[in-house]
């Protein structure tokens, strides 16, 4: 360690070299401020980055004042360039980076984690900055559950299949979404899931950071003719709590659900449906089928 005369200030002992292996490494979503002090020393202690958008990662080298070699590593090229990758990880310091958050947290990086485990290369994750739970923090909605579900697809279709699969979630979701495309995302949640309380946050940590919250109607209005700009998370509370259906409505519904399904799959539907507990959605339908005449 150098000593120094008294007032002056101690310059720091240089870090160790780093062990071969992957690291993952989390980055600033927004301000720069926000990479930590060890992420930075990974950064510039490594070997290579394999960075979503190399031209992205520069920024925020020459923030740190680093220079270090980078390899694109993207949708498009992941596939030829793992197996490489994860034999220069056996060797030697490699970062993981996505243009922003969290590598792996909607990216293809969990491939490259799971061959580089395969081969028995160090993996050290970074943690750090996340769109998803920042914007978490943010809504005011319940966190002691939530299901990340990503970008919805962009295809009505399949966008409203896709809602139709996390209506009955008993968690707080959070989606990832673009300026263009979210008044008609919000459209196809409030048509699929009613009119949930939810929260529209975007451009977390920058200097136009703005969190909206309210219905999914109000939101859907806001936003129809006015496409926002910036990354955009949405958060949407849980599902209230269902009122006890009646005899007659759970005799309706599988009644119906039976006409067109299998008695297995109607009564997973219905019970879900309805919020009934399984066995005496079964034991009805049971006796439907028996006084109806059908095996």
């Amino acid at each position: 360690m150098q000593h120094n005369n008294p007032g002056q200030p101690t310059l720091p002992d240089m870090p160790p070299a780093l062990e071969p292996g992957l690291y993952i490494v989390a980055t600033p979503i927004g301000n720069l401020g926000d990479l930590s002090p060890r992420a930075a020393a990974i950064l510039a202690g490594v070997a290579l980055i394999a960075a979503e958008d190399s031209r992205v990662t520069a920024k925020l080298l020459r923030h740190i004042g680093a220079r270090v070699p980078m390899q694109s590593y993207h949708d498009h090229s992941a596939e030829g360039l793992r197996p490489a990758l994860v034999a220069r990880a056996l060797a030697e310091p490699i970062a993981l980076v996505s243009d922003a958050g969290t590598p792996l947290i909607s990216d293809p990086g969990y491939k490259l984690v799971r061959d580089a485990r395969a081969a028995g290369v160090n993996i050290v994750t970074i943690p750090g900055p996340c769109a998803a739970v920042a914007a978490l923090t943010l809504a005011g909605l319940p966190t002691d559950r939530f299901l990340f579900a990503g970008f919805l697809p962009s295809k009505q279709g399949a966008r409203a299949t896709a809602i139709a699969e996390l209506a009955p979630i008993r968690a707080t979701l959070v989606l990832y979404e673009s300026g263009p495309r979210l008044a008609a995302c919000l459209a196809a949640l409030y048509a699929g899931l009613g009119d949930r309380q939810a929260a529209i946050a975007r451009e977390i940590s920058k200097r136009f950071e703005e969190t909206v919250t309210g219905s999914l109607s109000e939101l859907a209005a806001r936003y129809e003719n006015a496409a926002p700009r910036g990354e955009i998370v949405i958060t949407i509370a849980p599902p209230g709590e269902p009122p006890p259906a009646d005899a007659d409505t759970l005799d309706s519904a599988l009644t119906a659900a039976l006409a067109a399904a299998t008695l297995k799959s109607a009564v997973a539907h219905v019970s879900a449906a309805l919020g009934l507990p399984r066995a005496a959605v079964y034991a009805r339908a049971l006796e439907l089928k028996a006084g109806s005449g059908k095996n």
